[in-house]
């Protein structure tokens, strides 16, 4: 690429964080707003270690292109101006919003709007104040467009052609996924992403990633909506996570354990999240969501989905709407997975899922969020692997806080395992050491995390 076209692209990019028209050309082209966004960002992709996988064509793509470029500059200037411009920014997400703004005085400074029609409801722009204003996904006319454009407005276009909508503003439903999108071949919504997902996984499309990478963000923010967080990262509501294998079978005494765990934690305030699959996690789920019935109904409720125990069993989602029949309403919990394990069948029992494109976001927000502990029941690598996850983020108080890790199943985590004392002794005289429990005790569980509540790092 010449250094002309390099320049050119990078001023584009300038002009789309500062909101400066000069940087314009008249006629925006998109796919330059994508070369922009790839470039500027990927050499500090390459960097940062929480980042998904950056293909090897999009990273030696932006060795090409800021070759002879120093870093340390690129890295400073991005900062800067990315600071400058984004930080402190508001988010709207109800025409009302704008509008009762708007009747306090006629300024939209600092703030991004997503998801609005102003088709419907129109808005006369021309003689609002704009400043460091962005539209995500909005309808507009084209006038409309051109005003705000003019006034230095930053646009990102709604993007048609995808399945899924990239700047949602609220978490998924159970409801909205199983519902059938395509009458020709009766696929669900949730297969559907999940089949567009697959055929774009290992094409490196930067177009598709950027979608993906704004849908994932979207999700963040509506899970920071439902939870709260205080100016000091505490989230407000009493966040548990449950994590654990996927295979655990309905009719394994592990299930029922961890739903009355979960149950009884609900009863006591806390919200339950889970990584949103079958096993320990769909228990974790069905327990909340019967928070307030008695042990004699959650025990009916587990009876009915012994029938089909395995989630590939034919009628595994039947038997989970058998249960939803009798209980057509639960105390609020939140499934979070993702469609990287697409193949596995929906959690129905949790009233909110924050479903995910990448795996690694997704565990990452699990793990941020659920301040007041994370329980693991029985599993494989994939809640191994979460474990050391957790325990790095308590070793170094990544977000803050140290919160408790409590591990569910003497046996298989001292013995079979073996994970408990490894992270016992990996935490000796550090603040976390205090926060590890092992234990096969549901009372004890509760009363363990009430008395540990999260602890400043």
């Amino acid at each position: 690429m010449t250094s002309h076209r390099r320049d050119f692209i990078t001023a584009q990019f300038y002009g789309i964080l500062t909101g400066s028209q000069e940087n314009f050309k008249d006629s925006f082209d998109y796919t330059d707003f994508v070369s922009s966004v790839a470039l500027f960002s990927i050499p500090c992709l390459c960097f940062h270690a929480s980042t998904p996988c950056v293909s090897r064509k999009h990273i030696s793509l932006a060795k090409a292109t800021w070759k002879g470029c120093s870093l340390s500059n690129v890295f400073f200037d991005f900062k800067k101006i990315l600071w400058n411009t984004v930080s402190m920014k508001k988010l709207i997400k109800e025409i009302k919003s704008v509008k009762d703004l708007l009747s306090e005085g006629n300024t939209l400074l600092n703030l991004t709007i997503q998801d609005l029609d102003f088709k419907k409801e129109k808005i006369d722009f021309r003689n609002i104040k704009l400043g460091n204003t962005t539209f995500l996904g909005c309808e507009m006319d084209d006038e409309t467009e051109a005003v705000l454009r003019k006034k230095g407005a930053t646009i990102y276009p709604k993007i048609v052609g995808l399945p899924y909508n990239p700047y949602r503003k609220t978490l998924y439903t159970w409801q909205e996924l199983i519902k059938e999108n395509d009458t020709k071949n009766g696929e669900i919504l949730d297969v559907k992403i999940y089949n567009h997902f697959v055929s774009f996984k290992n094409s490196g499309d930067i177009n598709e990633a950027l979608c993906e990478r704004i849908h994932d963000h979207a999700i963040d923010d509506a899970i920071y909506d439902i939870i709260g967080v205080n100016e000091d990262g505490m989230t407000q509501k009493k966040c548990v996570g449950v994590m654990g294998g996927h295979s655990v079978l309905r009719d394994d005494p592990a299930y029922e354990k961890i739903a009355r765990l979960s149950k009884k934690l609900t009863e006591k305030g806390y919200l339950i999240l889970s990584g949103g699959g079958p096993g320990i996690m769909e228990a974790a789920n069905l327990g909340a969501y019967l928070a307030g019935k008695t042990d004699v109904q959650l025990k009916e409720a587990v009876e009915i989905l012994k029938v089909a125990p395995k989630c590939q069993d034919e009628n595994y989602i039947v038997q989970s709407k058998k249960v939803i029949e009798m209980y057509p309403t639960g105390a609020e919990n939140i499934a979070i997975p993702t469609w990287f394990y697409g193949h596995e069948p929906l959690n129905i029992f949790a009233t909110s899922i924050a479903k995910y494109f990448s795996n690694a976001i997704r565990e990452d927000v699990l793990l941020a969020v659920a301040l007041h502990g994370i329980i693991y029941g029985p599993g494989s690598a994939g809640t191994v692997q979460e474990i050391f996850t957790d325990a790095a983020q308590d070793h170094y108080a990544s977000f803050g806080w140290v919160s408790p890790m409590i591990f569910f199943g003497k046996k298989f985590w001292s013995e079979d395992c073996q994970v408990y004392q490894l992270v016992q002794q990996l935490s000796t005289g550090l603040k976390y050491h205090d926060m590890l429990a092992i234990s096969d005790d549901i009372d004890e569980v509760v009363k363990f995390i009430v008395e540990h509540p999260p602890v400043k790092g």
